[in-house]
This record gives structure tokens, sequence and C-alpha cells, in this order.
């Protein structure tokens, strides 16, 4: 695959990490893309998940859960209970999460019932304790000295927040004796990849320290150029934390990486699905490169609808080439979800 922009190195990032990232344990590994916080969106996350605990998480389906909901499954009783003498005070109405009981129910993840006029629930199963680490990369395959000044600031947020286990730059590898990234100027708790694009191979120039996700974190609100001026913060406590790592993770386990599809139009008779030694990656005919979802949608100038023809020539009648594509997709990605049905 051809890097021509950040979403094409991205896409090679996130399949050296599903192909090679080692966890520190016997961990599953899960990845995504694109995730992150109203804060913070990083570029790529890995997500470091007890097997069997993950097996488990497939029970519940392959959609991800938002914290509201969460709140609801994590307390569950095993036993039929009012549902504000089974959960703990959630700090915001109550309504709000009777309509998160409503939608449990409806996904088949929760047991309702009303007696005397109050509901009363139970659980299906216990939502289990699946999630490990998060890793979360930050992709910069050309870093020009400006975007080293910029990305900075962003993993000194990401330092103090520590809402991920590890935080790490990646980019592209160079033929420079000193690869260019070791000499920015950034955090020393941050580690650093180095990405070869065209044989899909990483190698650590720097490793990152693990974060302190169980304490308290520093969320950085301002921090002004200059050196006479005080930096605005706020501590986050650790329950925030952890409802938030959780939410990331369900929606990591949901999305995937392969996602890109959703947001592009392979329904375009110019739009492929190609694969070399290191995995399948989009690729636009009419263009002859790997296209971004800004580039690839209905306004593009060369954007041709596939024709109906195609869809009547061996493929399903429920769609044409573009429909096998999002499905193919989707197939590879549930696969990385143990316990999920084809």
């Amino acid at each position: 695959m051809s890097v021509t922009s950040e979403f094409a190195f991205e896409l090679r990032v996130c399949q050296w990490a599903e192909r090679a990232w080692e966890p520190t344990d016997e961990s599953t590994v899960l990845v995504a893309r694109q995730l992150g916080t109203k804060y913070r969106r990083w570029d790529t996350v890995i997500i470091e998940c007890d097997p069997d605990g993950l097996r488990e998480r497939a029970e519940f389906g392959a959609e991800a859960f938002d914290s509201d909901l969460l709140h609801v499954l994590q307390h569950a009783p095993s036993d039929w209970t009012y549902y504000r003498d089974a959960l703990p005070d959630p700090g915001y109405p109550w309504r709000y999460v009777r309509e998160s009981i409503h939608e449990a129910a409806d996904r088949d993840a929760l047991d309702t019932r009303k007696r005397s006029n109050r509901i009363e629930i139970r659980r299906k199963r216990p939502y289990p304790d699946w999630l490990r680490r998060i890793v979360a990369i930050e992709n910069k395959p050309d870093l020009t000295a400006s975007a080293a000044r910029d990305l900075a600031p962003q993993l000194e947020r990401d330092v103090a927040l520590s809402l991920a286990d590890e935080v790490w730059v990646a980019t592209a590898a160079t033929d420079e004796r000193v690869e260019p990234i070791l000499l920015a100027d950034l955090p020393a708790a941050a580690g650093v990849l180095t990405v070869d694009p065209e044989s899909g191979t990483a190698e650590a120039l720097w490793q990152p320290r693990s974060l302190s996700v169980d304490d308290p974190g520093t969320r950085i609100l301002d921090r002004p150029d200059d050196d006479h001026s005080a930096a605005r913060f706020e501590y986050v406590e650790q329950d925030w934390k952890r409802e938030r790592r959780l939410a990331l993770a369900e929606r990591a386990y949901e999305r995937g990486w392969r996602a890109y599809a959703d947001t592009m139009r392979p329904d375009c008779r110019h739009f492929q699905l190609r694969a070399d030694e290191t995995g399948a990656y989009p690729y636009c005919a009419a263009k002859e490169c790997v296209p971004t979802a800004a580039e690839c949608r209905g306004a593009c100038p060369s954007y041709e609808p596939e024709p109906p023809v195609w869809r009547s020539m061996g493929w399903p009648l429920d769609g044409g080439p573009g429909k096998e594509i999002k499905r193919l997709l989707a197939r590879r990605r549930r696969r990385q979800r143990p316990g999920l049905s084809e």
C-alpha cells in the first residue's frame, strides 16, 4: 500500500498492531481507530483484554454500551430488586436511569418487571471484567518541526490525564541515522514507534512509562505559550476515569478499525478493496491512491455509481460489490471478537 495520507498511514499502524502487538501478559488484543473522549481523540487505540472476559462480553452482542447502560449492567442484581435499591445514585435524574433500563431490556441484557407500580430489575448474566489495558497511539507519518510543536502539548495532556495505560507516537521510518522524532521535545513518558509503511513493520525506539490509571488524573485546560502565565488545570477522579475507560473499550469493541467503509462510498464503481502481505485496504482506481473519507464521497468528481447490472451478475440480490465489501469488512471485524456468531 502506498502511503499518501495520514489515513493510509493510520490503516498501516492498525494492521501492524492487530498482527504484531505483544501485550504485557496473555491478553487478547482489539484495535480501533479515531476514538477518545469529548476532550481528546486518538488515532489508534489498542485494547488489551482478558480472553475469558472477552468471550463473556460477546454474550451481550456486538453493539457497544454507553456509560449510562454500563452503570445499570454492572450493578444489576441477581434477584428481582427495585431499581433504586439495586443501583447506586447515578448523580443525574433517575428518569434517565429508567430509560437505560428499558434500553438494556430491549437489547436482551436485562430482565425487568413491574410490581406495585415499581420497576424491578434482574440481570440475565454478570457483566464481565474484560478490560485490562488501553494503549493510545498518535500517528504523525511526516513529523515536521511544526507537527512536533503541535504534538508535544497533546502528549503532555495525555500523560497528565493518564486515561490510557500507555501513550505512543508513531511516525514513518526514515533513512537517517537518528530518527527526527527522537530529537523532538516530547514527554519522556510517551513511547516512540517508527513504522515502515511499505513492509508494514514497526520498531519501538523509546519505551513509554506505564501511567497511573487507578489514581486521580490532571486535565490541563490551558497552557500559555509564554513562561509568565500560569497554566489552568483541574483534577479528575478515579471513578470518572474508570467509567470513561470502559466506555472507550466498549466503543472499540463495536467499531474496530475497519469501519472506514461506513463513511466512504464503496458503491462507487472505482472503489476497490485491495490486499497485500500486510492486509486489505481501500483503493480508488480513478485516482490511483488510498482515498480518505473526505475524498471518497458523493461530491467527488470521479464518483460513479456502480452499474445496476453488477447487482444481478453473481452478486447477492441485496446489493452489489459495494455492499459485499461492507459485509466482508464486518466479518473480519467480528472474527477479532471471540464468541460472536457470524
